[in-house]
């Protein structure tokens, strides 16, 4: 077998994912020609995430260079090898458990009312202006404030931190490593500042927890980076996603008008449709293993894509459209299995407050171009799906009063 294409050639394309759905598990060439294994079929996905012999850490090959790529600095790389995406049982358990035991359902629900706040806010500076690019003003600031206030990040740690994270996922490759740095230095400082001054935080609670099984500092350091960056980044892109497919589909935006109760299934439409996380993270075999008919040995690495196999007609009736009214709809947009999303809760009512709010509101915000003028960019390797601008015309404020979506 050749090692096929390159995988570049084929992300965040719907079209190759339909052609790779059809060849089944195959073959392409990683970033550095690395022969890698990419899976885009639902039921293949799910057989490979949850195979005891496929393992989050990249131990099991070392062919790969996971950071060479994104032209991550050296003194970064050992806060990733801490980081929970890159670790299997028990260890992986350990740290969600400690994790999970402060980052609780109740202490999400807890922060809907803020989420709301912080929502009207950021609409009311918006309501004075004719056109606004909400990307930037609305879809990046919410989810971004909200996560700070989780974690206890200081205002005036804010600015430049976000700063950093942009230029580590979206800059030039001379911009990576300047912003991994800026980032590890803010973490650090922010797990030094809980421990001496703590506050009714997820930092808080982890940097003086008195468990066994508590995490060291590089560990805490590295989960601090994750939660900040994951609980940002792909909330803004849902946000700022979610408005695109409405406008780009007046009926189904018709529709939620008429019908708020159909908020929360047309979120996970959103999350099936257009979620943000195209690309799991890289998988790799520690025994020799057969998925989907096919052999595959032990130290290969496998890509997973989400995006492929939530269009997946196997599964999704429709696959290609957008409809907030689906039923069962068991989409992979937060992953699956063990490494299944943590920050899933939050970023539901962050989204459901979002979308709510802003309709109820603005009922005619439309694009301020014509949608063919909208354009993505594409991240790569980290797989997200994000648009470059999100420019509209909210329209007249309705006379709505202020309550909670």
């Amino acid at each position: 077998m050749t090692d096929g294409p390159k995988l570049l050639d084929l992300l965040f394309d719907q079209e190759a994912y339909g052609r790779l759905r059809d060849r089944g598990i195959t073959r392409v060439r990683h970033f550095n020609g690395t022969p890698t294994w990419v899976v885009a079929r639902y039921s293949d996905v799910l057989a490979v995430v949850n195979h005891p012999g496929v393992s989050n850490s990249p131990e099991y090959q070392n062919r790969l260079d996971t950071v060479a790529a994104p032209g991550i600095p050296a003194e970064y790389v050992r806060y990733l090898g801490k980081s929970v995406s890159m670790m299997d049982a028990p260890r992986h358990t350990a740290v969600r458990r400690q994790v999970s035991k402060v980052f609780t359902a109740r202490r999400v629900q807890a922060l809907r009312p803020r989420v709301q706040q912080i929502t009207d806010e950021l609409l009311d500076g918006l309501a004075r202006e004719n056109e606004v690019d909400l990307l930037e003003r609305f879809a990046y600031p919410l989810p971004f404030d909200v996560i700070s206030e989780l974690l206890g990040v200081p205002r005036d740690f804010r600015a430049p931190w976000r700063e950093a994270l942009e230029g580590m996922m979206w800059g030039t490759r001379e911009q990576v490593a300047p912003g991994a740095r800026t980032m590890l230095d803010y973490a650090s400082r922010l797990v030094a500042l809980r421990r001496a001054e703590p506050g009714d935080d997820l930092v808080s609670a982890l940097a003086n927890s008195t468990d066994d099984d508590r995490l060291d500092d590089d560990a805490l350091i590295s989960m601090v980076i994750t939660i900040l960056n994951a609980g940002h980044e792909t909330s803004a892109q849902l946000i700022a996603n979610g408005v695109y497919a409405l406008l780009t589909h007046p009926d189904q935006l018709a529709g939620l008008r008429a019908n708020p109760a159909l908020l929360p299934a047309a979120v996970e439409e959103m999350l099936r449709f257009t979620g943000p996380a195209e690309l799991s993270a890289l998988r790799f075999t520690k025994e020799d293993i057969e998925v989907g008919g096919v052999a595959i040995p032990a130290g290969e690495v496998i890509q997973v894509i989400w995006a492929a196999a939530n269009r997946d007609g196997g599964q999704f009736a429709g696959p290609a459209g957008f409809d907030i009214t689906r039923k069962n709809n068991a989409h992979l947009g937060f992953g699956h299995g063990i490494h299944y999303c943590l920050g899933a809760p939050l970023a539901r009512i962050e989204a459901q407050v979002a979308f709510g709010t802003i309709l109820r509101r603005f009922p005619d915000i439309a694009f301020s171009v014509p949608a063919a003028e909208v354009t993505w960019r594409r991240g790569f390797p980290r797989g997200i799906n994000r648009l470059d601008a999100l420019p509209v015309r909210l329209g007249t404020e309705a006379d709505v009063s202020r309550t909670a979506a």
